[in-house]
């Protein structure tokens, strides 16, 4: 079966988890700067891959993680592009994330704490700017670091919005580009066990997204990585204000 052909749960153009990578060509990896990207970023490259990485400044109030991203593609000698996307800013609507009024909430993600980092459609534009991207580079196929605990607080995370985008990435061109989400199934633990066995270095890595000089500690994002390296046993390498 060739990579375009290849299926996960009946969706085209995805590549399952357990499908041998070396043989998938060049990626295009979707690279935030955070703890998903960075060792979705690192398993690739272990598994001999040639890696392209695109991060994407949207208005986000923490593009401090752009600096993050920079530095890890520096330490890996991975070509890096970022896309400035903050013309489509008055297009975001109300969120934490892009309104510098609205507050980021603290502690364990709520019902209503996570609408209020829900950014619009934000997957659907930065995957989308990404195919076009990875098709210019002439990609095989297009890596994002969705995970398991995703898609219960983001619904551009759901594993049903990643078949359905699959398959029309897929057909985005003649030559068709195959989308990776290999950590679907994975926590944020697994992920920061994968990574320590990858030998990632997760002190250049950017979670907060309150966007001060260091982790605030407190927001959700820190609080979710403060447990994953916690629940992985794996030492944080984090300097936390709080």
């Amino acid at each position: 079966m060739s990579a375009a052909e290849t299926q996960t749960n009946g969706a085209p153009g995805t590549v399952p988890a357990d499908t041998a990578p070396g043989a998938r060509g060049k990626a295009l990896v979707v690279l935030s700067g955070g703890l998903d990207s960075t060792v979705l970023l690192a398993k690739l490259l272990d598994a001999g891959r040639e890696c392209h990485a695109l991060s994407v400044h949207y208005g986000q109030r923490h593009f401090r993680e752009l600096d993050a991203a920079r530095a890890v593609c520096t330490h890996y000698g991975v070509p890096h592009q970022i896309a400035d996307l903050r013309a489509l800013l008055p297009l975001w609507g109300a969120n934490s994330l892009t309104t510098p009024a609205q507050a980021v909430p603290d502690g364990h993600y709520t019902d209503a704490s996570m609408k209020a980092t829900v950014v619009p459609g934000r997957n659907l534009v930065l995957l989308s700017v990404a195919t076009a991207a990875a098709l210019a580079a002439g990609c095989a196929t297009l890596a994002y670091g969705a995970h398991g605990g995703d898609h219960a607080i983001y619904p551009d995370c759901r594993p049903e919005f990643a078949d359905a985008l699959a398959a029309a990435i897929a057909l985005a061109d003649w030559k068709p580009l195959v989308l990776e989400r290999p950590f679907i199934h994975l926590d944020k633990a697994g992920i920061v066990r994968l990574g320590s066995k990858l030998g990632v270095p997760f002190g250049l890595t950017w979670s907060c997204y309150k966007g001060g000089d260091l982790h605030c500690g407190r927001c959700a994002t820190c609080t979710e990585r403060r447990e994953a390296f916690r629940l992985a046993g794996v030492p944080d390498p984090t300097c936390y204000a709080d």
